[in-house]
């Protein structure tokens, strides 16, 4: 498992504990990660993206005042509040299109039918084409929705438990118990990579 994080922990730049001076060049900081993070519960490389961007422009709008210590919690939330929309979204939206049988849209298309996500080797595989981070990017992707977010953002963003909890929306106790249960998870997941 040590050597599992370990990879994550080599893609991530040396100054990503660092606080920007700017909220520009926190953007900039966080944009890769984040999309990383938003394809890997999305898995949809253009929803991804859409949720970043949109993440990143709320921020701006609503929060470019606040301290810089703040943007990281404030960014990981408003992302992961993204996320969980777009994923309702697509649900009702599959819903509906079986309900219906396809359907039309306003301007009279033809509504693609919803396929489930394949699961087989993703973009992130082939991307890095690094079998460490295909499992691990694997393993992450089978935790439910609530460790999954507390191991990204403890472990991989390297927030502390209380930022954590703020961008999460529930208590340190809870990001605790979460994280817990995912690295469990993990652990045995990874075995091999020990």
């Amino acid at each position: 498992m040590n050597s599992a994080v370990g990879t994550f922990d080599a893609t991530l730049p040396l100054d990503a504990r660092e606080t920007p001076a700017t909220l520009d060049a926190f953007l900039a900081q966080v944009e890769r990660r984040a999309f990383r993070m938003a394809e890997l519960q999305l898995r949809h490389r253009e929803d991804a993206m859409d949720a970043v961007q949109d993440a990143m422009l709320r921020l701006v709008k609503h929060y470019r005042f606040k301290p810089a210590m703040e943007w990281a919690p404030l960014f990981w939330g408003i992302l992961r509040r993204r996320i969980v929309d777009l994923q309702r979204r697509r649900k009702v939206r599959s819903i509906v299109v079986g309900w219906l049988g396809g359907g039309r849209d306003d301007s009279g298309d033809e509504l693609p039918v919803w396929e489930p996500a394949d699961p087989g080797q993703g973009p992130l595989d082939r991307l890095h084409d690094v079998q460490s981070y295909a499992d691990m990017a694997t393993a992450v992707g089978q935790l439910p929705q609530r460790q999954r977010e507390a191991f990204m953002l403890r472990m991989l963003e390297g927030l502390d438990v209380a930022e954590t909890a703020r961008a999460m929306g529930c208590s340190e106790g809870s990001v605790k118990t979460h994280l817990s249960r995912a690295m469990h998870h993990l652990r045995d997941q990874l075995e091999d990579w020990r």
